[in-house]
């Protein structure tokens, strides 16, 4: 069975930095493709971030410059820098294992954690 539980939410003040970590079990994870999603109350699925297995980062064009992602293959765990947070990175954070942009509700996902809460305020 995969399981991926993400961690590291939190609440933060406008320009603060939080990591997030989602820790894999039951998928290959070396050879896995993972990504970072969110979505925040009635809005859309956003991509936040894509790692290949090979270790190809891509970012949403919002996020750029100010969030990194990273895998650990060692730890099966998958990061997400987030840096000069704003307001509108306010949302629920999901991994997931997928190499692709939102197809649909993230919560939806074949193999998808349970998220984590970010919340950006003054």
């Amino acid at each position: 069975e995969v399981q991926l539980v993400e961690s590291g939410g939190g609440s933060v003040q406008i320009g603060g930095s939080l990591r997030l970590s989602c820790t894999a079990s039951g998928l290959p994870f070396d050879d896995s493709d993972m990504g970072w999603y969110r979505q925040a109350p009635g809005k859309t699925c956003e991509l936040v971030s894509l790692i290949s297995s090979d270790g190809t980062a891509a970012y949403g064009d919002s996020v750029k410059g100010r969030f990194t992602i990273s895998k650990d293959n060692a730890k099966n765990t998958l990061y997400l820098q987030m840096n000069s947070l704003k307001p509108e990175d306010t949302a629920m954070y999901y991994c997931a294992a997928e190499d692709d942009d939102c197809y649909g509700p993230v919560t939806d996902y074949n193999y998808v954690g349970q998220g984590t809460q970010v919340t950006v305020s003054s």
